[in-house]
């Protein structure tokens, strides 16, 4: 099996345990769930005695547990920092999806564009003739020198380069006898309803209405951003990165990359796994200037943001196989969320839009997220989806189930949910590092995709090793994002994290 296979696998199982985690133990541990259980759930008239939740629910700094199962394949081995928000009590909320009109866009604009142009990308992007012929000096000199693969994109499995030289040539020739000798750029508004161009399968152009999605480049001190956003049902999408020639100064197609992914992937450098060394070499600037940066942008949104996380990030020419030498950049991606009452909403990888039934016509919610990549240059990218409208208190100071019975209930769906290893499988060997309290939403996409509403969940995060008759797989959990069971810490039952709810 190759690097695509694996990784194709650990998907597959990863998505499996997921939907695992639906089923219910014989003893019923894990009560019927849903957002009607929440009107049940029981308040106290007074926050705990006896101080901070850490000590009334009687949780660890740190936990360890180690279990076997299925005649030895499967084993769960937890060593977890155990996180819980220094507060004395939690309550539940109501939450809203945001309008997503002109009001929402002319707010994310003002809050991270206050003072730049806005042009159409198209034209912005336009090369001239001159930028053609310097491209065209640069890749000719290459070849002359020998250099058939000048970005370092590698080659494929049959040793051919997967950045074809002669072709890059051809086409920067026919570009420049169309090419402008000046910019002729087109001032536009950051709106819903502009016209496009497009392209038909001959070719053909063709006039569009960009109904429900924007994008454009915007011009500003720092540089030239791409900006653009959606708004789908009830999800609202932006994204602002940084234009193409701004982070490479070059027209070949730019990645970022997370840390977690190159240290816990299958990816490899010249001298083998990547490790932490690796990555910090290609990051400028310090992590309290990258955070001071991120968390001004932020601070601009008006959403109570604070930094939940982060992880290295590097820029890379191309993502086929990454090697130091394809690297241009690196900095920081920071995870932004909501904290109520001093509580955060618990970043996860997952979207928490998902579908139980792939055939269904439902239009899912995802979470709300925010997050900030800053490099060498500022702020380099920023993703920011579904702000939420937080409401009212909908149960004051609920009643939480203490530390030992979520473990309880962690260790019996760890067990359950992977009870169906295939047969090339030899071992599975899940590695929990980190065990986390906070808030999640929940909603029922059935009834309202709308509204939700934000309870306190119990996230386990990790990786896991998979050994199969001819490949392995190690993934050690490494500042992971990825929560492989989520407990709702008031009654037990356990979250989708992909479904939401």
């Amino acid at each position: 099996m190759g690097r695509k296979g694996l990784l194709a696998c650990l998907c597959m199982i990863s998505l499996g345990c997921l939907a695992g985690c639906e089923k219910t133990p014989e003893d019923a541990v894990v009560r019927e769930k849903g957002a009607d259980r929440i009107r049940e759930y029981e308040g106290e008239s007074e926050k705990a005695a006896g101080g901070m939740l850490r000590e009334t629910l009687i949780v660890p700094e740190h936990y360890t547990d180690r279990a076997v199962y299925e005649d030895g394949r499967l084993v769960i081995d937890t060593d977890a920092e155990v996180f819980c928000p220094d507060v004395d009590a939690v309550s539940t909320y109501g939450v809203l999806k945001r309008d997503g009109g002109q009001e929402l866009i002319d707010f994310v604009t003002e809050g991270f564009f206050p003072d730049a142009a806005f042009y159409r990308t198209e034209t912005y992007n336009t090369l001239t003739k001159q930028e053609c012929r310097e491209k065209l000096t640069e890749l000719n000199k290459y070849r002359a020198e020998g250099n058939l693969d000048p970005y370092g994109f590698g080659t494929d499995e049959t040793g051919s380069y997967f950045f074809n030289i002669e072709q890059k040539i051809a086409q920067y020739e026919n570009m420049m006898q169309d090419a402008p000798e000046e910019k002729v750029l087109e001032p536009i508004r950051p709106s819903l309803g502009l016209e496009t161009v497009t392209y038909d399968d001959d070719g053909n152009p063709q006039q569009e209405v960009m109904e429900d999605y924007f994008y454009g480049t915007a011009v500003t001190a720092e540089g030239a951003y791409d900006y653009w956003f959606s708004f789908s049902g009830p999800n609202n999408e932006f994204t602002i990165q940084k234009n193409q020639e701004d982070l490479a100064g070059q027209f070949e197609p730019v990645f970022w990359v997370a840390g977690e992914e190159l240290r816990n992937g299958q990816e490899e450098t010249e001298d083998g796994r990547w490790t932490e060394a690796d990555i910090k070499q290609f990051v400028k600037l310090s992590y309290e200037e990258a955070e001071q940066i991120a968390s001004e942008k932020a601070k601009k949104l008006g959403m109570d943001l604070a930094v939940y996380g982060w992880d290295y990030e590097l820029l890379c020419r191309n993502n086929y196989e990454i090697q130091k030498g394809s690297i241009l950049d690196g900095g920081y991606i920071f995870y932004f969320t909501r904290v109520i009452d001093g509580v955060p909403l618990t970043h996860t990888s997952m979207q928490g839009g998902g579908l139980e039934d792939i055939e269904s016509t439902l239009e899912t919610w995802k979470y709300e997220r925010c997050n900030i990549v800053v490099g060498s240059g500022g702020i380099c990218r920023v993703e920011l989806q579904n702000p939420y409208v937080v409401g009212d208190v909908q149960v004051k100071n609920v009643k939480l189930l203490d530390f030992e019975q979520i473990m309880q209930i962690y260790k019996q769906m760890m067990e359950i949910s992977n009870a169906d290893l295939a047969s090339d499988e030899k071992l599975r060997t899940y590695h929990i590092t980190r065990i986390a309290l906070g808030y999640s939403r929940i909603y029922d996409p059935t009834a309202n995709n709308e509204a939700g509403i934000l309870i306190p969940v119990w996230d386990f995060f990790g990786g896991f090793d998979l050994d199969l008759e001819e490949e392995s797989l190690r993934n050690a959990g490494e500042g992971s994002t990825r929560s492989f069971l989520t407990i709702n810490a008031v009654d037990g039952t356990v979250i989708d994290r992909e479904l939401g709810y």
